[in-house]
């Protein structure tokens, strides 16, 4: 028996800023609103430092001029969502929060939060900027990242990387995308053969031909019995288990070349210095060709 999808508010929030992976950002999540039949949330945090928002007392003119720049730029973002999808509601939350905790604060009862790779606050080889990473880091719903190229082709593809059939909730997520954008769904599981030993005893070790091909069926098998359950549940999707034999964030990266959006279970690992994301989502998060999607798991 499959577990239901966690519940969510019918509400996409996006990061904004005024740079350009925010404007790529914006796009997307007006989009995803769109598809979902439901409202927009442009936040900006106050990413000024010391100069909070005028409202809150302050008289001098720097703080003015910073909130006029901050309230023109948010008018000019809800104009380009309302060309682009006029039958989007669209709101925005201009506030004194940085623009990780609010973007964290505001993310806990919505559908998705989309936010760019990096903000003005990067530099240019910055893959990932600092409040992206944040907020992969400590979201508890939905996160989507807009990575890829502006201009890529539609491959009419969800991709999801599954480790077990434990990643319940990140194959709901990718199972109601795959619906929603009226696509095929490849659900793909990556598996490495042990490495070879060495020292004088390796050859005790060494797995034989027929123990390698046992475990290769194992690991095709993840796949097929991952999305068992959720067939009935959605008898509309073309969905297409698959394995591969390689690194599991080698091959979701390259897989991600022929799809338009890549979803992830993501298993924090609690750490001295704060929760820490798995070295595969941080490869996707880094270097997938398309947007990616982090769904919180535990």
């Amino acid at each position: 028996m499959t577990r239901a999808p966690t519940p969510f508010s019918h509400r996409v929030i996006v990061g904004f800023d005024g740079s350009d992976p925010a404007v790529r950002a914006l796009d997307h999540a007006t989009d995803e609103a769109a598809r979902r039949g439901t409202a927009l949330e442009i936040i900006c945090g106050w990413p000024w430092g010391k100069h909070p928002l005028p409202d809150y007392g302050v008289t001098d003119d720097t703080g003015k001029l910073l909130y006029s720049s901050a309230r023109r730029m948010m008018d000019t973002a809800i104009e380009r969502v309302r060309a682009r999808a006029a039958q989007v509601a669209v709101s925005e939350t201009l506030t004194t929060e940085t623009a990780a905790r609010a973007l964290l604060r505001c993310g806990r009862d919505a559908a998705l939060t989309v936010v760019g790779t990096r903000g003005h606050g990067g530099f240019a080889g910055l893959l990932l900027g600092s409040v992206s990473l944040r907020v992969a880091a400590h979201c508890t719903t939905p996160l989507m990242v807009v990575r890829g190229d502006q201009d890529a082709d539609e491959h009419h593809r969800v991709l999801i990387g599954v480790a077990s059939d434990a990643d319940t909730d990140a194959l709901h997520f990718a199972f109601r995308e795959a619906r929603r954008r009226g696509c095929a769904l490849r659900v793909l599981h990556a598996w490495q053969s042990p490495a070879a030993p060495h020292g004088s005893h390796a050859a005790s070790y060494h797995l034989s031909r027929d123990e390698l091909e046992q475990l290769r069926k194992g690991a095709e098998t993840v796949s097929q019995h991952a999305v068992a359950p959720l067939r009935e549940t959605y008898p509309d999707i073309d969905v297409h288990p698959d394995t591969v034999c390689l690194g599991a964030g080698k091959a979701l990266v390259e897989a991600s070349r022929n799809a338009d959006v890549a979803v992830l279970a993501t298993h924090r690992r609690p750490r001295h210095i704060g929760l820490q994301l798995g070295p595969v989502t941080h490869a996707m998060l880094h270097h997938a060709h398309c947007p990616v999607v982090v769904v919180p798991v535990g």
